[in-house]
C-alpha cells in the first residue's frame, strides 16, 4: 500500500489509557469521531478484590465518565451516589478504607457474579457497556490477572493499598505488576493494533507508571507498538513541572526523574513518534525533537468539553501529519527519525 492510499484509508484509532486523565482525552475523542472508530485499552492493573467484589477501577471510570455517568465532585465513582452499604458496613467494623457507593456496588457485584460464572473481564466489560448505551470498545488490556504492586522502604503495596489506604505516602522506590510475565494481551487488543484501517495510537495522558506501564508489561505490547505502521503519539501528564492530576509528581521526584515532558518522552523510547506537550513548556520542545520525536504545542489542560474536543481534535491532527512522514513498511523496528 502506498503512503497515500494508507493516509486516505486511515480513520481508526486506538487509545491507551488509565483512569480520570486517560477519561477525559478519550471523552474528547468520542465527540469528534465515529464510535466504531475508537478502541480505548484500559489499565487493569489497579483492579483488586475488595469485599468480595471484583473491582475494576479504570474500566468503571472509563465506562461512568463516557456514559455521563461520573461524580465531578470527587473525580470517581458515580453521580447522584448513595452510601448506606458502606454505613451499614462501618456499623459491623467492615473494611471501609474503599469507598464503594450503592450504585457503584451494582458493577462490581454483577461482574464479580459474571466472572465466578467463566466469563472473561473483556466480556463482561462489553456487556455492561452495552447496557450502558456505549458503543465505543473498552477492552482491558488483558483477560489475565495482572497487579500491580507499589515498591516502597517498608516493603510492597498492592496498589490500592498504597493510593487509597495510606493516600501516597509511602516513599516509592519501584513497581512491580504481578502476573504480568504470565499474561497475554487482550485478543480485540492485538487486532486493533494490526486493522488495516488503523491511523494512530495514542498513549493518553494518564501516569505513565501506575496506568500506561502495566499495560506495557503485557508480553508483546511495546513490540506491538514498536511495529506499528501508524504513528504513535503521546499526551504529557506533566505540565510546567506538575502533575495535572494524581501522584505522577511525587513518584518521579521520588524516583529521581526530571518533572518534565522530556522525561515523558524518554519513558517512551522505542516507540514514541511524537509527544504533545503544554505551552508553558514549549522551551522543551527542541529537547524532546533531538530525541528523534516529533513535538505538538497545544493547551493541554482539560478543565471542560470544549477543552476536551480540542485536545483530542489536535492529536488527531497530529497523528495524520506524522503518518504522512512514516515509510509504507516500518516494521522491523523502530526507527523513524522526526526533524
Amino acid at each position: 500500500m502506498t503512503s497515500s492510499a494508507r493516509t486516505a484509508s486511515a480513520r481508526k484509532l486506538v487509545a491507551l489509557s488509565g483512569g480520570v486523565g486517560g477519561a477525559k482525552l478519550v471523552l474528547g475523542f468520542s465527540e469528534v469521531m465515529p464510535a466504531e472508530d475508537l478502541t480505548v485499552i484500559v489499565n487493569t492493573g489497579d483492579d483488586f478484590e475488595h469485599m468480595g467484589f471484583s473491582i475494576s477501577p479504570d474500566i468503571d471510570t472509563l465506562m461512568y465518565t463516557l456514559a455521563g455517568l461520573s461524580n465531578l465532585e470527587t473525580g470517581w465513582g458515580r453521580a447522584e451516589e448513595t452510601w448506606s452499604f458502606m454505613d451499614a458496613a462501618a456499623e459491623i467494623g467492615g473494611e471501609t478504607w474503599f469507598r464503594l457507593g450503592d450504585k457503584d456496588i451494582a458493577i462490581h457485584a454483577e461482574r464479580t457474579r459474571r466472572l465466578g460464572a467463566g466469563q472473561s473481564l473483556s466480556q463482561i466489560t462489553q456487556h455492561i457497556c452495552r447496557q450502558l448505551g456505549l458503543d465505543i470498545t473498552i477492552v482491558p488490556m488483558t483477560d489475565d490477572k495482572v497487579r500491580t504492586i507499589v515498591e516502597t522502604p517498608n516493603g510492597p503495596l498492592p496498589f490500592q493499598y498504597y493510593f487509597v489506604r495510606e493516600r501516597c505516602r509511602p516513599t516509592v522506590t519501584g513497581f512491580t505488576f504481578e502476573g504480568a510475565a504470565a499474561a497475554t494481551p487482550q485478543t480485540a487488543f492485538v487486532r486493533a493494533l494490526g486493522a488495516p484501517e488503523l491511523a494512530a495510537i495514542v498513549i493518553c495522558p494518564s501516569n505513565p507508571f501506575i496506568s500506561i506501564d502495566p499495560i506495557l508489561s503485557v508480553p508483546g505490547v511495546r513490540d506491538l507498538l514498536a511495529k506499528a505502521r501508524v504513528p504513535v503519539i503521546a499526551v504529557s501528564p506533566i505540565v510546567a513541572g506538575r502533575a495535572i492530576k494524581g501522584p505522577t509528581a511525587k513518584m518521579m521526584t521520588e524516583l529521581g526523574l526530571e518533572l518534565s515532558a522530556v522525561t515523558i518522552a524518554r519513558h517512551y523510547a522505542g516507540f514514541l513518534d511524537g509527544l504533545i506537550i503544554d505551552q508553558t513548556d514549549g522551551s522543551l520542545a527542541g529537547e524532546v525533537r533531538g530525541l528523534g520525536v516529533a513535538v505538538e504545542i497545544e493547551d493541554t489542560v482539560m478543565t471542560n468539553l470544549d477543552d476536551k474536543i480540542r485536545l483530542a481534535k489536535t492529536a488527531i491532527e497530529f497523528a495524520r501529519r506524522l503518518r504522512a512522514e512514516l515509510p509504507d513498511h516500518r516494521g522491523s523496528g523502530h526507527d523513524r527519525q522526526y526533524a
